[in-house]
């Protein structure tokens, strides 16, 4: 069993340059705490995120770290310019020491792309295309792709990244279909969904994944995120919690609701009592959240929990507390009670 962070780094209320640094001080915290690998989603003209450009951040964070490795999840492929983007991840591995993995998507929100002058409809070509180029490049001198989106001609390639062919490739999966493309591609997923789908999606995923595997092939992660916050008892975890939560619940659904729109599949409780009842978020003392993300894990039958510890408004200390405890105590237990299924 690993274990992840996901941070959306959305507004906190706090000045910019504070709310960096305390990003920064919890990553030397996953660091040093034995996580596994730090992700950042993208999200653009929304107080989701504060930190648009995830380059530019896990830069930052690449130099404060030795051994997390760091994974965009995702990358919007429609809005990079796919060679750019190669060279941005070859630079990042290298920066890193190979430490450095990717995620690729679409995007869930059009609007968002909208405000980048991006029409939606033509995201799943531009998607596509994209991540070939992305391929190609890797395994190029000098890159050639006479495409729709994107013509490139006689490109020379100077730079190549730390790992070979290239860094590991992330894809979040929302349904059992969508799980095929990663899984016959060796491409580690995380679900974010409700948990009766988590199971079908990792069975899905194992199913076409055994199909021409070989004894020599590393096993891909399969993973589920969720909210995490973690307290000495249960009550004052969920008070920390629910008063964070508000903050981030209005940064979630901003852009949504300038356009008078909602997401089509995550939908959240405007409290966090409901996340935690809709199975999308835990809260508890260490004895309680161990158990909550065991059976979670047991359940969906993964080798990889992710958790977010910081959202909204929380102040920077309680999320330094729930990380400590979540390290020290429920870690350990998770890694024994996983024995039974791993």
């Amino acid at each position: 069993m690993k274990f992840g962070i996901f941070d959306q780094n959305d507004a906190s209320g706090r000045p910019l340059h504070v709310q960096y640094e305390q990003r920064l001080e919890l990553a030397e915290m996953y660091d040093q705490n034995g996580f596994h690998c730090y992700h950042l989603s993208e999200h653009h003209a929304t107080p989701l995120s504060m930190g648009p450009s995830q380059s530019v951040f896990l830069s930052a964070v690449a130099q404060r770290t030795r051994k997390l490795k760091l994974c965009p999840l995702v990358y919007l492929l429609p809005i990079h310019h796919p060679v750019r983007l190669a060279e941005e991840i070859c630079m990042l591995d290298q920066l890193s020491n190979g430490r450095f993995e990717f995620g690729v998507g679409r995007g869930v929100n059009p609007h968002e792309l909208e405000a980048l002058g991006f029409a939606p409809a033509t995201a799943v070509g531009a998607y596509a295309e994209a991540y070939e180029i992305l391929m190609k490049y890797f395994s190029s001198d000098v890159l050639n792709y006479p495409g729709k989106f994107w013509n490139i001609q006689n490109l020379p390639v100077t730079l190549k990244p730390y790992q070979t062919p290239h860094p590991p490739v992330w894809y979040a999966v929302a349904t059992a279909d969508s799980a095929v493309w990663p899984a016959q591609n060796r491409v580690n997923i995380i679900c974010g969904g409700p948990e009766i789908k988590v199971r079908e999606i990792s069975d899905r995923y194992r199913q076409e994944a055994s199909q021409g595997q070989t004894a020599d092939q590393v096993h891909p992660l399969i993973g589920v995120w969720r909210y995490v916050v973690v307290a000495d008892t249960d009550e004052a975890a969920m008070e920390i919690a629910e008063k964070a939560w508000p903050s981030f619940y209005d940064n979630f659904y901003k852009l949504w609701r300038m356009h008078g729109t909602e997401p089509e599949r995550m939908k959240l409780s405007p409290h966090y009592a409901g996340m935690v009842a809709s199975g999308h978020a835990v809260a508890g003392s260490p004895e309680t959240v161990a158990h909550a993300l065991t059976q979670k894990a047991r359940a969906g039958n993964l080798n990889y929990l992710v958790s977010q510890f910081m959202f909204g408004n929380l102040p920077h200390e309680h999320a330094k507390r729930s990380v400590e405890l979540f390290s020290r105590k429920v870690m350990p237990a998770i890694q024994t009670a996983s024995q039974a299924w791993l």
